[in-house]
């Protein structure tokens, strides 16, 4: 027990803390890098995976491909939480990096859909599978090793530099995918040059490895080894833990549900708001993207130093309490400023369509179901970002400011002649479908929009890592944090693009999909309330049978 005390009460030097914060984070933005570059160029790989000619389609199978990755970040949770209470914190993330190098540069070697037919989507949920198994183990390795080496006093600070990571390997996907726009011309970046980001991930692979490679093993997991007190099971014990079903829950609900949702939202419903209804220019989008991005990671470190004061709880509560008051009010003023024009003329030339079975089925086509002409219509219209008003019809109608338009019988036959037939009528009106470059005022207030859209992340992300780490028993961490965090991640955020498209394009409204995170944060914040208590942070203590503590 003499050497396992030793190495519990070891304080790692100043120089020892920054190479592990700084290996650990650069570790975290590659892997989410190699994570976020398939949802930043999700309006490419549309076309070189799926065949179809319907927009709404083609997105959604995307996403649907981008929420298989996510599905398996449970499995992957469980597996590599395992064997980080097992066998260590460092060499179980050194494998889960490098699992995720290989297959994110994986995508970019496989032929397109033309080449190959329906073995390109397939290869590509292969991928996805080993990503989502990769990124499992991944949070919870690099989130325990610095809430392991750091000083309690200092873990909020400390640990979120891996919440700001995750952002930041959003913002290295952009900053390369600009790169890659900048220096290969733009017909050549859509034939081939998006291969070219994900092939990156080999490098990137390499400087992790290098870099991760120079660390030792978490001084905690080294004194329970020594002491011969790791778990013989942890997915187990995990679940039979006193205290660890309710924390579990809490974990899952009301910090997990929470946080996933609201950055999801806050990056990329945004993202395909401007580039999708709104028809914001693409540089346009990526480099108001990049600059709040740059911005917003300095929030997470701000709340993560704050919630060393206040406690994780106070921060949590707040956050998701503004999300449910600002959030549609947000995206409204976004849309405003993207995209003026069309607000301006559904309020002056309201848009009505009429019909029988008058509902958009957006996975007609995949099934090979009959979608319906209204049905038709409503998608095309959806997909362009424009309001409208259903009423009852025996025929298939569409008037603009009371105006009836004369439908072509071509457009139900060509969704590409039924959409430039909708906006060539409809640009008549005022409704502007051309790419947007907004005024540099607007822009400013899309990134101002964006910015507050990050501090409502930060403000329930910033703290989790060091929440999450004191939260469980040391000898169940890795498991206990890992489990529920990739379940709320996997399932509650990731499939967020994919139930939000369902829910726009059912509807018609392109503010619909946001309710979906509105229900989570809500029911979130009631768990958060009720099941994280207040007070200053303290570590894990068997306290009443095992009750959270934070």
């Amino acid at each position: 027990m003499g050497e396992a005390q030793a190495l519990a009460d070891r304080e790692p030097s100043e120089q020892e803390i920054r190479l592990v914060i700084g290996a650990s984070s650069a570790g975290t933005i590659f892997e989410w890098y190699d994570f976020f570059i398939y949802g930043t160029l999700a309006y490419i790989l549309k076309d070189a995976f799926y065949a179809t000619n319907n927009e709404t389609l083609g997105l959604l199978l995307v996403w649907s491909t981008f929420a298989v990755g996510f599905a398996f970040r449970p499995l992957g949770a469980v597996l590599f939480g395992f064997l980080g209470d097992k066998l260590g914190r460092k060499y179980t993330f050194l494998v889960t990096v490098t699992l995720m190098g290989i297959a994110t540069a994986g995508v970019g070697l496989i032929p397109t859909v033309d080449t190959i037919g329906m073995a390109a989507p397939i290869i590509v949920i292969f991928l996805r599978v080993l990503q989502g198994l990769a990124l499992g183990g991944e949070y919870g390795g690099a989130a325990i090793y610095v809430a392991e080496h750091a000083p309690p006093e200092k873990r909020g600070f400390y640990t979120s530099f891996i919440q700001a990571s995750v952002a930041g390997g959003f913002v290295l996907s952009i900053i390369v995918v600009l790169a890659c726009r900048a220096l290969i011309p733009a017909d050549a970046f859509a034939a081939w040059g998006w291969r070219v980001p994900f092939l990156l991930s080999i490098i990137l692979l390499l400087i992790s490895l290098w870099m991760r490679l120079k660390l030792s093993e978490s001084p905690v997991f080294q004194a329970m080894k020594a002491a011969g007190e790791t778990s013989g099971n942890p997915f187990v014990e995990s679940m039979t833990y006193p205290g660890n079903p309710k924390r579990l829950f809490v974990a899952l609900f009301g910090i997990t549900g929470i946080l996933t949702t609201v950055w999801y939202t806050g990056f990329f419903s945004a993202m395909s708001f401007l580039r999708g209804p709104m028809h914001v220019d693409d540089l346009t989008v990526e480099l108001v993207l990049l600059v709040s991005g740059l911005i917003v990671m300095s929030f997470y470190v701000v709340i993560g130093k704050w919630s060393d004061r206040v406690g994780r709880k106070k921060p949590i509560i707040i956050g998701a309490a503004l999300t449910l008051a600002l959030l549609f009010p947000l995206f409204w003023m976004m849309g405003s400023l993207a995209n003026p024009a069309i607000a301006a003329a559904a309020e002056r030339a309201p848009v009505v369509v009429s019909g029988p079975a008058c509902q958009t089925d957006p996975f007609a086509e995949m099934f090979q179901r009959d979608q319906t002409d209204c049905g038709k219509v409503l998608e095309t219209l959806t997909a362009s970002g424009v309001p409208y008003t259903l009423t009852a019809g025996d025929a298939v109608s569409l008037t603009v400011g009371g105006e009836p338009v004369a439908i072509d019988p071509a457009w139900f036959a060509d969704g590409a002649a039924r959409k430039a037939g909708i906006h060539a009528a409809l640009g008549q009106y005022g409704f502007d479908f051309a790419k947007q470059q907004p005024p540099v005022a607007n822009v400013i207030g899309i990134v101002g929009v964006l910015l507050a859209l990050g501090m409502l992340s930060a403000l329930t992300y910033g703290s989790v890592a060091a929440l999450l780490s004191e939260m469980f028993p040391p000898r169940i961490r890795y498991s206990s944090m890992s489990i529920p965090y990739h379940i709320g991640a996997g399932y509650l955020g990731g499939f967020l693009p994919l139930i939000a498209g369902v829910i726009v394009a059912r509807t018609g409204d392109i503010y619909a999909g946001l309710w979906y995170t509105w229900a989570v944060v809500a029911f979130g914040l009631v768990v958060a309330w009720w099941g994280l208590p207040g007070g200053p942070p303290r570590d894990f203590a068997d306290d009443n049978g095992g009750s959270a503590t934070s």
